[in-house]
């Protein structure tokens, strides 16, 4: 096992892959439902995630990287990764397709921009991401001094530890206010997208239709919170299900994000290759299963 820390008695341990028996795979033909067991590959990923994500930037097999660089890496994985455990806490019993299709949405641009960061590997785009965070801080902050000085110069309390708790954002970024003024804005999501190599369907699956969920379009409210009843439009009850293409389509995106991550900051290709094997036979599980799941969806249409 590679040390991941200071103290070569305090390893980080990889979690375990599931367990899938015959049995459980047969239920799961029988009943034509394989959520159960890509339910459990989910979960693993997410582990999996929180253990990339736990790799400390002292540790010998890293390669140096600026503090704020790295922090930003292990909080996005580590964000992915607290979000899947939160689906998986939402869903375990099938339930809440809903919300966790909202939080689908957070995990898949989270992971994007960890596999752009990871692929641009250079300074300017980790400034870009943190002054991007940073922008509207600054802007609050001219607010609030300006209603203080509209008011006579005397802060309230409460406009005191806003301001203390901007002012430690932009001092624990490693910018300036005016470096931050003056960074370039952040490309969108379209442009890290093409950027990383996936074409324009990425953008409109992961991006365009999953924010029909996080801002109430007319597609959300017709999916998940309305039915038809008597002939009417009416509010849909709690028995949205999490759906199967959900276990499949986040858990290889958030992969390609460690994978990009473990290729960047470890010094030796042979440490970076050992947790690449680790995923490719993750994914090749979950692809296996999946195949079972699509069955002839890609098969000729009679009609449409």
């Amino acid at each position: 096992m590679i040390n991941m820390t200071e103290n070569p008695n305090d390893n980080i341990e990889i979690p375990e892959p599931p367990k899938i028996t015959a049995e459980q795979l047969a239920e799961c033909r029988q009943d034509n439902d394989f959520r159960p067991i890509l339910f459990e590959w989910y979960k693993f990923v997410a582990l999996l995630c929180n253990f990339y994500s736990s790799i400390r930037a002292d540790s010998p097999a890293i390669r140096s990287l600026p503090s704020q660089h790295y922090a930003v890496l292990i909080g996005l994985l580590n964000r992915c990764a607290r979000l899947m455990l939160a689906n998986v806490a939402l869903s375990h019993k099938g339930g809440f397709g809903e919300t966790t299709a909202i939080i689908d949405r957070c995990i898949f641009e989270s992971a994007v921009k960890t596999t752009w960061l990871c692929t641009e590997r250079d300074e300017d785009s980790f400034v870009r991401f943190i002054a991007d965070g940073l922008k509207t801080e600054v802007e609050f902050k001219d607010q609030i001094n300006t209603i203080i000085q509209d008011r006579g110069g005397s802060p309230l309390e409460i406009e005191s530890r806003m301001l203390r708790s901007i002012s430690n954002y932009i001092t624990d970024s490693g910018l300036t206010e005016a470096q931050i003024a003056d960074t370039k804005k952040l490309p969108d999501l379209a442009s890290m997208i093409d950027d990383i190599g996936h074409d324009r369907l990425l953008y409109l699956i992961g991006q365009k239709i999953g924010s029909h969920h996080i801002h109430g379009t007319w597609v959300s409210l017709r999916f998940h919170y309305l039915t038809e009843r008597e002939g009417l439009l009416a509010p849909r009850d709690h028995n949205c299900a999490t759906h199967v293409n959900q276990y499949m389509f986040v858990p290889m995106f958030v992969m390609q994000a460690m994978e990009a991550f473990v290729n960047n900051v470890f010094k030796e290709r042979d440490d970076a290759r050992a947790f690449s094997q680790l995923l490719d036979s993750t994914r090749d599980e979950i692809k296996k299963l999946f195949t079972e799941v699509v069955g002839n969806d890609f098969e000729q249409a009679e009609d449409i």
